[in-house]
């Protein structure tokens, strides 16, 4: 397996699933996506699955279908032959991104009745990296205990709250905060304002 060596830090090449569900936050998915084409050296593999609501969404706010230009591998959210769908698979990350408060609440109570809880489902159970981008505010108590539960299984809870002191000057630079932080979460090298440089 090839490897990028930064210092004493290596990072091994990723298999990584994107999911992209109908919360407010087009722009953070679009902007991952972009970020990956931008460190192809870093990854194997990158899939999506984009719902309905989100493409819906998608139109919307950026007033476009661009999810569908990306050079990535596509599935349907029922297509359940998709390599991901088994731990046998050996993906190594999926960020849900946004993450809606209904596909959070399905993947913790392990409800795998679409591709995007089955692939959560296996990479919690492989013990592997799952990063849940949720972006609803402000939160009840069932958003909280789920977001606790799958704190618990092993899954990493990261809201869509951007920070500022980048000094940030447009909506895609302060987009840009949150997913440099997913990236980071997911053990990608990336450039980023590091705090106290």
């Amino acid at each position: 397996m090839q490897t990028i060596a930064q210092g004493c830090n290596f990072i091994s090449m990723k298999k990584v699933v994107i999911a992209v569900t109908g919360a407010s936050g087009s722009i953070y998915a679009k902007l991952l996506i972009d970020k990956f084409q931008q460190i192809p050296q870093q990854w194997e593999d990158v899939s999506l699955i984009v719902t309905e609501n989100a493409k819906q969404v998608w139109q919307t706010e950026l007033s476009n279908d661009g999810y569908k230009d990306y050079p990535l591998k596509y599935f349907g959210v029922t297509d359940f032959t998709a390599p991901f769908a088994s731990g046998s698979g050996q993906y190594n990350v999926m960020i849900v991104i946004p993450c809606s408060m209904g596909s959070l609440g399905r993947i913790a109570s392990g409800i795998s009745n679409d591709l995007i809880s089955r692939a959560a489902d296996v990479i919690l159970k492989e013990r592997r990296k799952l990063i849940c981008v949720v972006r609803d505010t402000p939160y009840n108590l069932i958003h909280i205990r789920n977001m606790e539960t799958i704190t618990l299984a092993g899954g990493v809870i990261c809201p869509a709250t951007p920070s500022f002191y980048s000094r940030p000057s447009t909506i895609e630079e302060v987009a840009a905060t949150v997913v440099d932080r997913v990236l980071d979460l997911a053990g990608f090298d990336i450039k980023t304002f590091r705090w106290g440089k």
